[in-house]
């Protein structure tokens, strides 16, 4: 089977230098026995390039059994993957075989394998290496023969410095690596897949086909695509069944692809891909959010110290208290209505007003703050778009923990 045959077979749509040689590296190795770790973005079509593995392997007549391993909850994994024996937790009712033991002569697919616990590495090491396993609640080794294709949109060198990810583990599944180009990097393939996919839900829904116009073609090319194939699926999808008149402008357009003059591609320099979906002006902004929130914490500091010193500072402090003053202080704003004086003095109490002014003006700190806030949402949204909602992922890319996540969520009321 050449790259062609292969497109046709499994319905890959595009010409794209970096789509081809991934194709041509999954063929060569196809009928080995290699492990192979398919890496790309959310939505590249990952989940594709097991199935021609597969296909093309002496084990094609055998199980071909795909797991998501960041669906499944991190008591069960083990479980689910090695099988268990009756009584080993409570509600094993009666023994059961895992996915390594049913995929026995076949292909299993491990698709987020970065998100499996580090103690199931363990486990999965050992099978890469000996073919051996053992079921929950069981000290009795098995054997199972299965070839293992693994996929991840996680950079797998950041995880393994972080301690996520077993470094003898990657190798061992990373023996070929493939890697899928973003959508964002498949210009010319873009309005072939609109085209397809749009053909696809016209015929599935009843509905009359539809045509983009020259500007909208150009729009639909020049956009970033941050949830690549499957976003763009899901906009071809929403414009078969939503609108009524089936050719489709620009403007038509661009109602179903949010933030769409913030997120189209440079027309000169060229896009890196990171690893990530987040745009460089996104993770700008959650740097400037996580500075701003310093310094206004930064100014609480200061302000208490000044009203709580009923002892008064040391003459000493006075430079180093002037200098956190003008440091914290914002260009726009008045000089600090504490003078030196002031502060060095705090128990002379015609020198102390009651209430110290605030050097910060109110109106604009709260405008500040909605929009500041206004990007942190965003932030979470492209998070929860990426990883289909799934909040733990969503937690690790935004650098916060699910249950700061969780009250965002429910803050600013964003649905999932």
């Amino acid at each position: 089977m050449n790259v062609q045959q292969a497109k046709q077979r499994f319905g890959i749509i595009g010409d794209n230098p970096k789509l081809n040689r991934a194709l041509e590296v999954v063929l060569q190795v196809a009928p080995t026995e290699i492990s192979v770790l398919v890496l790309g973005e959310s939505g590249t079509g990952k989940e594709t390039i097991p199935q021609v593995i597969h296909h093309n392997s002496a084990r094609k007549h055998g199980p071909y059994i795909a797991v998501n391993c960041g669906a499944i909850p991190e008591g069960t994994i083990d479980s689910e993957l090695f099988g268990h024996e009756k009584g080993a937790f409570t509600g094993a009712s009666g023994s059961r075989k895992g996915y390594f033991e049913e995929a026995d002569g076949g292909t299993i697919f491990l698709d987020e394998v970065a998100e499996l616990p580090v103690q199931t590495q363990v486990r999965l090491l050992r099978v890469l290496e000996t073919g051996e396993f053992i079921r929950v609640g069981s000290s009795k080794v098995q054997k199972t023969n299965v070839r293992i294709v693994a996929a991840t949109n996680i950079n797998m060198q950041e995880a393994i410095q972080k301690g996520k990810f077993r470094e003898d583990l990657y190798y061992r599944l990373s023996t070929v690596p493939v890697i899928l180009p973003p959508l964002r990097e498949r210009n010319d393939d873009v309005h072939l897949l609109f085209r397809k996919f749009s053909a696809d839900f016209s015929d599935k829904y009843k509905m009359p086909g539809i045509r983009l116009t020259e500007d909208a073609a150009a729009l639909l090319k020049s956009y970033r695509w941050p949830g690549n194939i499957r976003q763009l699926k899901n906009v071809a999808e929403q414009i078969a069944v939503i609108e009524h008149e089936r050719q489709i402008s620009k403007e038509i357009l661009q109602k179903y692809l949010p933030d769409s003059q913030a997120s189209m591609l440079p027309a000169v320099v060229p896009q890196q891909q990171t690893g990530s979906d987040f745009s460089e002006r996104d993770l700008l902004y959650k740097v400037l959010f996580d500075m701003k929130k310093d310094i206004v914490e930064m100014k609480k500091v200061i302000v208490d110290l000044v009203q709580n010193n009923e002892g008064g500072l040391k003459s000493d402090n006075k430079a180093i208290i002037q200098k956190l003053y003008d440091e914290v202080q914002d260009d726009d704003t008045e000089p600090s209505s504490f003078s030196p004086d002031v502060i060095i003095t705090p128990h002379v109490k015609e020198n102390y007003p009651e209430t110290p002014p605030s050097r910060i003006d109110e109106h604009e700190e709260v405008e500040e703050q909605l929009s500041l806030a206004q990007k942190e949402k965003e932030l979470i949204i492209k998070a929860l778009i990426k990883y289909n909602g799934k909040r733990k992922a969503a937690s690790k890319e935004l650098g916060i923990s699910e249950r700061t996540l969780y009250r965002k969520i429910k803050e600013y009321d964003i649905s999932e």
